[in-house]
């Protein structure tokens, strides 16, 4: 998925309008990375925002999500239930600007809201004279038979099919680290498909996509990042090296043997 102008991505930049901002001093626009925000511009086939709790990263990708015409709730763009209308405005203030091919396939996947995806999936199929069962894209049972994880990994190997824009927030919630390797494959499948993602993420499992740009947010700054320089990853390989002294310094004695 490249041209001599580097990749052919479905989703080029996206940009805040910000004269239309009605006010910078109340949420979402408050948030030190809204607060500040011009033009986001993605060049890689797959782009991880990754940060502390509270730095955005969610709230930023729900409206990326949302300006491109998904649920904010999560699902396909053919999806527009509404559990319970959390999700901010800003949405209404972003700008994107698309490449010249369009996706034929494209999934906004929210770890917080994937159960009120699996219902309306369920009460679709349970409409008289439904047809085909959406059910079957998804591995051919209802997502509430299965587990949190089992149907995570469902979606992204049969629901997801390639030639896609999907947009991710913190999918590695309800997968095992062998699973979320798995993920790693079954992206690495996808993007050979020119497909395309955006993923909000703590896990450095994820992070270490070859070939990912890592954006950084932090206080009112978007900033591209080596794996090995952000906390996700020097924090858990310092914990998993030194256990016993980390664990000592956290715990305040030492640790009972279990």
């Amino acid at each position: 998925m490249s041209s001599i102008y580097g990749p052919m991505l479905y989703l080029r930049h996206v940009e805040l309008l910000r004269d239309a901002v009605p006010s910078f001093g109340s949420y979402p626009f408050n948030l030190p990375v809204v607060r500040t925000l011009d033009r986001l511009a993605f060049q890689k086939q797959v782009t991880f925002l990754v940060g502390e709790n509270g730095s955005g990263k969610s709230t930023l990708l729900e409206g990326i999500a949302a300006a491109w015409g998904f649920n904010p709730e999560g699902g396909t763009l053919n999806f527009s239930f509404n559990t319970r209308a959390s999700h901010s405005s800003l949405y209404e203030y972003l700008r994107i600007a698309k490449g010249v091919k369009r996706p034929k396939d494209g999934f906004f996947l929210r770890a917080e809201s994937y159960y009120n995806v699996a219902s309306y999936i369920d009460e679709l199929d349970e409409e008289p004279g439904a047809g085909n069962r959406i059910k079957d894209s998804y591995g051919g049972s209802s997502l509430h038979e299965q587990s949190h994880g089992e149907s995570f990994f469902s979606t992204f190997v049969h629901r997801f099919g390639g030639q896609g824009i999907y947009i991710l927030d913190e999918p590695e919630a309800a997968l095992s680290p062998l699973r979320q390797m798995s993920l790693l494959a079954r992206m690495h499948e996808l993007a050979a498909q020119n497909s395309q993602f955006i993923i909000a993420t703590h896990s450095p499992i994820l992070m270490s996509y070859p070939g990912a740009e890592i954006l950084l947010l932090k206080g009112e700054s978007i900033t591209p990042v080596a794996l090995e320089d952000t906390d996700h990853y020097t924090v858990t390989r310092a914990f998993m090296t030194n256990r016993e002294k980390m664990l000592r310094e956290l715990l305040g004695d030492e640790p009972d043997p279990l």
